[in-house]
């Protein structure tokens, strides 16, 4: 007789260095990167995108660009300090890259798209965005007046 058992010896330790290098190895450090906050506001007829990226230099550091129908705001945050502390040095790099994408509706094109910066918001405004969005209310024929559908 032979027996199946749901339970399999494992070695715990070996359970946990896998974990670990999961969630903090080399590839999962690439994967985290920069995520900046966003919102999206209706402006009237225009969508504003408003993205937090304090501390950045927007002129060197991010690129706000349309591409094959998405907004797309891309970067890079660089931050490096220098303390002295106790006789000691104390040196703090932080970096990371980011990238967020919207989808645009098809009408939109580039030249409907401008950007400003200030107090560390990034503001992407697309000009007409919601332009045609509009419910359109379709009349209900009834009885003889309903047009003969085909049904072949």
């Amino acid at each position: 007789m032979s027996t199946l058992s749901l339970w399999t010896r494992r070695d715990p330790l070996a359970e946990f260095d896998a974990l670990v290098r999961q969630a903090f190895g080399p590839a999962a450090t690439r994967r985290a990167g920069f995520v900046p906050v966003a919102e999206v506001t209706r402006d009237g007829d225009d969508a504003v995108v408003h993205v937090e990226l304090p501390g950045l230099d927007v002129e060197k550091d991010v690129t706000v660009e349309v591409d094959r129908g998405q907004l797309v705001v891309r970067g890079e945050r660089r931050d490096e300090r220098t303390e002295e502390r106790d006789g000691r040095g104390l040196r703090e790099v932080r970096y990371g890259t980011f990238r967020r994408s919207f989808a645009l509706p098809r009408h939109v094109t580039a030249d409907a798209v401008s950007a400003s910066y200030d107090a560390g918001v990034l503001s992407v405004r697309v000009t007409g965005a919601y332009t045609g969005t509009g419910a359109r209310r379709i009349t209900v024929t009834t009885g003889t007046d309903a047009p003969a559908i085909d049904q072949a």
